[in-house]
């Protein structure tokens, strides 16, 4: 049995059980009914009860846990941790408000601030993503589960690359990014299929100039690394980090 073995057994149960949860909510009401957060984000009855489900999975491994839903924990508290999970337990929360099936739970194991488990879970199409300790990546649906490959590289002066962009937070930098391109394909998707796009080969280039957590990358971002892929942050020209004083994403690209 290889090192996090059990842990990653444990976070697939968790976003698995977490989907149930959350697609519970989804079929059976009409309209959903959200609060705002001190942020504005939406917030609703899924969001609370994928996070009270994923908790009570995750707690069996004494590892300590970010959630987006837990009460926020003091830099002085958690700057030293050498692991620890990271999560959203609804990852498009306006998505599944619009009800178009762009949502997802996303749960990471981060060590020495870098991701090293990702599992990702889209509940609305029964596809779950995740890698191992060994930088293997998977596809699992309902008829099967497959390895995900690496993918060639692609050049930001191709023609026709396939660009990914927010279902909801298209920003000016961005366009000013796609007009620099030739001939490009939007695709446009929420949450942290944006990032699956590109490890599935159906998107090439995600440029983010726009706010986004963490927790909201953090999954996504492990699979991606297990594939050879990075996310750079745009300031610095490096691989975005993890347990920042501030959890706030800097803007960042991801090219395949």
């Amino acid at each position: 049995m290889s090192k996090y073995s059990k842990e990653l057994e444990i976070a697939i149960s968790a976003a698995l059980e977490a989907g149930n949860e959350i697609m519970d909510v989804y079929t059976n009401t009409k309209d959903i009914n959200y609060e705002k957060k001190s942020d504005n984000s939406p917030l609703t009855i899924a969001d609370k009860r994928s996070h009270n489900k994923i908790m009570a999975f995750l707690e069996q491994t004494d590892i300590n846990i970010i959630s987006e839903e837990s009460k926020s924990i003091e830099y002085n508290e958690r700057k030293n941790w050498e692991e620890y999970w990271l999560v959203d337990p609804l990852d498009g929360t306006k998505e599944f408000i619009k009800k178009n099936g762009e949502f997802t739970v996303n749960i990471a194991l981060i060590k020495n601030n870098k991701p090293h488990l990702g599992v990702v879970y889209c509940p609305t199409q029964n596809i779950l993503y995740y890698n191992d300790n060994e930088k293997n990546v998977f596809k699992k649906t309902a008829e099967s589960l497959d390895n995900i490959n690496k993918r060639n590289s692609v050049n930001e002066n191709d023609e026709g690359l396939r660009i990914v962009v927010s279902r909801s937070h298209m920003s000016d930098e961005t366009a000013e990014y796609v007009n620099k391109l030739k001939d490009p394909d939007l695709i446009s998707c929420g949450s942290s299929l944006k990032f699956l796009y590109i490890a599935d080969n159906k998107a090439d280039i995600y440029p983010r100039y726009g706010p986004t957590m963490e927790w909201d990358t953090a999954a996504a971002h492990s699979i991606l690394n297990a594939l050879d892929i990075h996310v750079i942050n745009l300031e610095t020209g490096r691989e975005l980090s993890y347990n920042k004083e501030n959890l706030l994403n800097p803007f960042f690209i991801i090219k395949a």
